[in-house]
Formats: C-alpha cells, sequence, structure tokens
C-alpha cells in the first residue's frame, strides 16, 4: 500500500502524538477493514470446514455485539469531530465482520447464530467509551484465544487479518479514553468462558 493511499496530516505541526496515531488507526482501518477484510475472509475460510463453523459462529455473535453497538452509538453517543468518524467507521468495518461472518458459516455447510438482542446500558459519551473499550479489548483476546483451537491454516490466516482491524480498533478507542493504545508487548488470550462473562451482562 503505497504512502498516497495513506495518509495523516501533519502539516500544521499542531496535532498531539494521540491525535497522529488516531489518524493513522482511522486510515488504516478504513483501508484494510471495508476495502480488504470482509472479502477475503470470505475466500479464506471458504475453503475449511468441520470444527471450525462452531469458533466462527462464537466469533459471530461477537461481532453481532460489536456492530449493533456501533450503529446505536451513532445516534446515542453524542460522539462529534474524530470520534464521529471512528465510529462511523467501526460501524462499518463491524458489520462488514458480521457478513463475512455469517456468509462463511454457510458456505462451509453450517448455519450461522442467530443474532442476539442486546442492551448497552450507558448514558453519554464517556460511558459509550467506556464500553467500547471492553468490547474492543475483549474481542482481540477473544480472537487470540481462539486461535490454537483453529483446525484449518486458511481460518487462521483470515481470522488474522480480522484481528489487525480489531486491534487497530482497540488502540484508537483508548487514545478517545486517553488511555495507553499498546498498553504491553503481548496481548493475552480470553477463553470462551472469560469472554461470555465480559459479554453476557449486555446480552438480553
Amino acid at each position: 500500500m503505497s504512502s498516497e493511499q495513506i495518509h495523516v496530516d501533519v502539516e500544521d505541526g499542531d496535532l498531539t502524538r494521540s491525535e497522529v496515531i488516531l489518524k493513522g488507526a482511522l486510515a488504516v482501518g478504513a483501508a484494510y477493514g471495508t476495502l480488504a477484510v470482509g472479502p477475503y475472509v470470505r475466500r479464506a475460510l471458504a475453503k475449511s470446514g468441520g470444527g471450525d463453523i462452531d469458533i466462527l459462529n462464537f466469533a459471530l455473535t461477537l461481532e453481532y455485539l460489536e456492530a449493533k453497538f456501533y450503529e446505536e452509538a451513532k445516534s446515542r453517543a453524542g460522539a462529534s469531530g474524530e470520534l464521529k468518524a471512528l465510529v462511523d467507521l467501526l460501524a462499518k468495518d463491524e458489520q462488514q465482520h458480521v457478513e463475512a461472518l455469517a456468509g462463511t458459516v454457510k458456505k462451509l455447510g453450517g448455519k450461522p447464530v442467530a443474532e442476539p438482542k442486546f442492551d448497552f446500558v450507558y448514558s453519554d459519551t464517556a460511558g459509550f467509551l467506556k464500553l467500547a473499550q471492553t468490547f474492543e479489548d475483549t474481542g482481540v483476546s477473544a480472537y487470540n484465544g481462539a486461535a490454537p483451537m483453529i483446525e484449518s491454516k486458511e481460518v487462521l490466516t483470515a481470522a488474522g487479518a480480522i484481528v489487525q482491524v480489531e486491534a487497530r480498533h482497540a488502540a484508537a478507542i483508548r487514545l478517545q479514553n486517553d488511555a495507553e493504545p499498546s498498553p504491553a508487548a503481548f496481548d493475552p488470550p480470553l477463553d470462551e468462558a472469560q469472554v461470555l462473562k465480559a459479554v453476557e451482562p449486555f446480552i438480553v
């Protein structure tokens, strides 16, 4: 990818380090999330089958949650400026993840898990950002935890394509919370029970 395709404008010299990283996350997320991840995942995961369907459906449940969360946030979170642009981008990326995973489960002969109903409890922008950080950090660690159980190399490669975008999402949200975008050199994996503990309070 050329420097012309991803450009962060720092000409005025007034941007902070966090603003530069956020702009980069927005640009890279837009390029990889909306242009590459969806169709790539569908092609790659379609080559596999068997037990990986269960893992895909588990990932699909998490993507349902994030897609709904950001879609609601467009009109509910009170976002403006860069945060509004970020919410719009994340909503689009997560919906593409949903479509890619659901389509692949069908191609593998499985049935996509039904979308649950969600209840996101927050009342202002700060509350939205707190939940967003929980969801993004959990999502990245969930993919890391599932990776060793994936049987197909193609599925593993495709999951890696998604988790990279999710990690960029997590960093961008952390910057909005004035938190360190990359707090550790290694991201901890979460198993299914740990992930469910984090998200179950929001599933009706």
